[in-house]
C-alpha cells in the first residue's frame, strides 16, 4: 500500500515530532492554545492539551499523566497562554487512558473543574484504577493471554506489564457523563462530542462545526495508528467498532485535525482512508497466516506477523499490545465467516473450511 502524508498544519510540530523534541507551547487560533505535556519513559513523549478559552477561564481537552513534570509542564504552558491552573473550569477527558485522563483528578483538585467523560469509559474507571480492583482485572488479563497461547513462563510478566504506570494516574470519577452528540455548554464555542469507540469503549472527539476543528484524541493520528485491542475491559469486537467509527467521522467537514499526539494536520478524510485500508491489509496477512496452519494460537498468529522490529526485540509490554491487537483481527475476521475458532485451554484459530 502506497505511503499517505499528511500535510502538517504546523510545520515546527512536525519537525518536533521528526526530530525527538517536544514542540512549544503554540496559539493554534484566537482562543485556542495547544500545550505539549511530557509522557515518562514512552516513545509518544508527549500528549498535546488542548485549551479553550471561555468566558472565566478555559476549559481543556485531556489531561497529561499524573506525574510533577507533566503537572509543572501543564502549568507553564497555560501561563504561556496567560492563565493559570486555577482557571481551568473543566476536562474533556477523550478517553481514559494515562496519559489523557492521569491529571485531572489533580487538576480538579486545584481548581474545582469538572471532569467530563464517556459513560463507556466511566463505567471502567473502578476497576481499572481503584487499588482494590486492581488484581482482579490482572487475573482476568492472565486467563485472557492463556487462551491465546502465550507461553506459561511469561504469562505473570505480561499479564501485570501495566502496573508500572498506574501510579500515574490520580483516580478520579468524572462529574459529567457526555454521551455521542452531546452539545457541550462552553461559552464562544460549538463543542458536539462524536463517540467513536475502539481504541477504548468510550474514546470520544470533539468536533466544532463553525471553526471546521476536530479533537480527535487518539481515534485519528497524523503518523501511527491507535491501538485496537482486545482485552478484559474492552468491547467485544473492538476492531469493528473502530472502523465503523472512523468511517463516520471521516465524513465531518472539518479543515484541520488536532490530535492528542505528533502534530496537527488537513487532510482528515483521506488519512482516514489510508487507516481503514492499513487494517484491510493487517486482516488478509492475518487471514493469510491461519490459512497456512491447521490451527494456530493467536500468540502464534502474533509472532510470524510484520511489525516495525524483529519480534525477539519487542519488549514485553509490547508484545502483549501485540498479541492483543491481533486478537482484535481474528474477532473481526471471525464475526466475517473468515475464520473460526476452535474453543479449549487455548483457542485454535482455522479456516471456514478445515474440520468441516
Amino acid at each position: 500500500m502506497a505511503k499517505f502524508v499528511v500535510t502538517p498544519s504546523n510545520e515546527d510540530q512536525r519537525a518536533a515530532w521528526a526530530g525527538g523534541t517536544i514542540p512549544e507551547v503554540e496559539r493554534v487560533r484566537p482562543g485556542l492554545w495547544s500545550v505539549p505535556v511530557p509522557i515518562p519513559v514512552n516513545p509518544l513523549r508527549y500528549v498535546l492539551v488542548y485549551a479553550l478559552e471561555v468566558d472565566d477561564g478555559v476549559v481543556i481537552v485531556d489531561a497529561g499523566w499524573n506525574t510533577d513534570e507533566a503537572y509543572d509542564a501543564l502549568v507553564a504552558g497555560l501561563g504561556v497562554a496567560g492563565y493559570a491552573i486555577t482557571d481551568v473550569r473543566a476536562v474533556l477527558v477523550t478517553h481514559i487512558h494515562p496519559d489523557h485522563y492521569g491529571l485531572a483528578g489533580r487538576i480538579r483538585e486545584m481548581s474545582g473543574a469538572w471532569i467530563g467523560l464517556h459513560p463507556a469509559d466511566a463505567s471502567l474507571v473502578h476497576e481499572r484504577y481503584d487499588e482494590s480492583a486492581i488484581e482482579s482485572l490482572v487475573s482476568k488479563e492472565r486467563a485472557l493471554l492463556d487462551r491465546c497461547g502465550v507461553p506459561a513462563q511469561t504469562l505473570d510478566e505480561l499479564a501485570g506489564a501495566s502496573m508500572m504506570i498506574r501510579h500515574m494516574v490520580s483516580m478520579a470519577k468524572p462529574d459529567r457523563l457526555i454521551e455521542d452528540g452531546d452539545r457541550l455548554d462552553l461559552p464562544g464555542w460549538d463543542l458536539r462530542a462524536i463517540w467513536t469507540p475502539g481504541h477504548s469503549p468510550g474514546h470520544l472527539c470533539f468536533v466544532s462545526p463553525s471553526r471546521k476543528l476536530l479533537f480527535s484524541g487518539d481515534h485519528v493520528l497524523a503518523k501511527i495508528t491507535p491501538m485496537v485491542a482486545v482485552h478484559p475491559q474492552s468491547a467485544p469486537n473492538p476492531l469493528a467498532d473502530y472502523l465503523d467509527a472512523l468511517a463516520a467521522v471521516r465524513e465531518l467537514d472539518v479543515e484541520e485535525v488536532l490530535p492528542a499526539h505528533e502534530y496537527r494536520f488537513l487532510e482528515l478524510r483521506e488519512r482516514a482512508d489510508y487507516v481503514i485500508a492499513h487494517h484491510g491489509e493487517r486482516l488478509a496477512e492475518i487471514e493469510r497466516v491461519v490459512a497456512a496452519s491447521d490451527g494456530v494460537t493467536c500468540w502464534e498468529v502474533a509472532t510470524k506477523l510484520t511489525w516495525s522490529r524483529p519480534w525477539e526485540s519487542i519488549p514485553p509490554f509490547m508484545r502483549r499490545a501485540a498479541n492483543n491487537e491481533t486478537l482484535a483481527h481474528l474477532v473481526w475476521l471471525e464475526s466475517r465467516g473468515r475464520v473460526r475458532r476452535v474453543p479449549g485451554d487455548r483457542d485454535l484459530w482455522i479456516t471456514p473450511q478445515a474440520g468441516a
